[in-house]
């Protein structure tokens, strides 16, 4: 039983307080893995009044087993009725609360590497949730009820607008450390790393796996091994944020590498992703919530309560979207399709950088644009102002946020020149 393992609380206490000299080099991951989990205190969670019930009437190999605890019609033959006027549809039921099993373990596997060794020990807890934002809510209350460290989030500036309202309505402090440098368009590095090492020690550490939105500016792998040693230093939670795996740069392990590179270390995190955009699935609400731990035996507690969470929430993920994910991901035909559609999705996204840049420097917009080429993803931050932006959209009919960031996405390249000439005047007149 995992409630009978005992706890050295001393080597807690040590782990959380030794100096910070002591931890300035970088910490291997086998001697991390041998740290004892700030997360072996989390109590595991009963079983559901009900879904508990249907779970444990599937795994009893009884022949004189009895589910009177389901709440649906059943036949003579203990089957459900397929009524007349859905015959022809699908017979669906429940997933439990943690989704589809087979998906979760998938969905685990594409974001830290077929070999990732937590996922060989068994230290992670992985549950399918409603797309990105379900994943960051049930990880967000997770951390609130039961984080022994600091119930602080910190979140990059600028950030996705809806990460810092996600946490504050789980009860989470939020605190913002630069990260976008409007005088040259890109990473304030130096800033990024001076805000994380002034937060509290155990600070959960919000980051953009890749693409990172708004800005589309991305550390370089020098930078996010920077980041690395000030996180181990600080003793802090990294909490990924992966909404765009495949879909930057057009390659998978790339897209991933990130996370790969803080989840190798052995250290203990938290993963959001979302299949909206790299599988055009945006309806269908497919995303996971993986919580990477350093002991095989707090993984388990670990899930039980994320399945108790969701359950509150909204009860179970739906099947259909998560369906579709589990098939692409588990059958090698479709995933290398995919990957082709992927790396096809991309180079459009590349094209169309190189295309407006291209006719910037064709109809003479003032300034340097080099940073439509530089960034990445979905998104440019083009450095436009909010009169410029207004600009565009009352006289160009050219329609952005306010901030400036535009879509490459929403681009072709029969439009490029327009959108040029039209930040061109935006830029000269206003």
């Amino acid at each position: 039983m995992t409630s009978d393992i005992p706890i050295n609380r001393l080597a807690r206490v040590a782990l959380h307080l030794a100096p910070e000299s002591e931890t300035q080099s970088s910490i291997s991951g086998q001697q991390t893995r041998a740290m004892s989990s700030r997360f072996l205190d989390v109590p595991q969670a009963p079983p559901d009044a009900i879904l508990g019930i249907s779970e444990a009437f599937k795994a009893d190999t009884s022949p004189d087993k009895m589910n009177l605890g389901v709440g649906a019609y059943r036949t003579e033959e203990g089957k459900p009725l397929v009524l007349g006027a859905v015959r022809e549809a699908e017979r669906r039921e429940y997933l439990n609360m943690g989704g589809i099993p087979e998906f979760c373990k998938l969905a685990a596997a594409l974001a830290f590497g077929k070999g990732s060794a937590a996922l060989q020990e068994g230290r992670n807890a992985t549950i399918q949730c409603l797309s990105g934002t379900g994943s960051l809510r049930v990880g967000g209350e997770f951390l609130s009820s039961f984080y022994p460290g600091p119930k602080l989030v910190l979140i990059p500036t600028p950030s996705w607008a809806n990460h810092k309202a996600i946490f504050k309505r789980c009860g989470m402090q939020t605190q913002e450390y630069r990260y976008y440098k409007p005088e040259t368009r890109g990473l304030d590095y130096e800033g990024m790393l001076e805000d994380i090492r002034a937060a509290p020690d155990g600070a959960v550490l919000l980051l953009h796996a890749c693409a990172h939105n708004p800005t589309g500016v991305d550390p370089t792998p020098e930078q996010w091994q920077g980041i690395l040693e000030v996180t181990q230093s600080k003793k802090l939670l990294p909490f990924f944020d992966s909404a765009y795996q495949g879909f930057a740069s057009g390659d998978l392990d790339r897209d991933g590498a990130s996370l790969r590179m803080f989840a190798d270390t052995g250290m203990e995190m938290l993963l959001a992703q979302s299949f909206a955009k790299n599988m055009g699935l945006y309806g269908e609400r497919v995303g996971a919530l993986s919580v990477v731990v350093g002991d095989a035996a707090a993984a388990k507690k670990v899930e039980s309560q994320l399945k108790i969470t969701a359950r509150q929430m909204y009860s179970n993920p739906p099947r259909h979207g998560a369906s579709i994910a589990t098939r692409i991901l588990g059958d090698p035909a479709l995933m290398d399709q995919w990957k082709q559609e992927l790396k096809g999705m991309a180079d459009r996204i590349h094209t169309m950088r190189q295309g407006l840049y291209d006719a910037l420097q064709e109809v003479g917009a003032p300034g340097d644009w080099t940073h439509i080429l530089k960034q990445i993803g979905m998104f440019s931050f083009t450095g436009l102002t909010r009169p410029q932006v207004e600009n565009m959209t009352n006289k160009w009919h050219v329609y952005m946020t306010f901030d400036g960031r535009i879509s490459m996405a929403g681009l072709s390249s029969g439009k490029c020149k327009y959108l040029a000439e039209a930040i061109k005047d935006s830029v000269e007149n206003c």
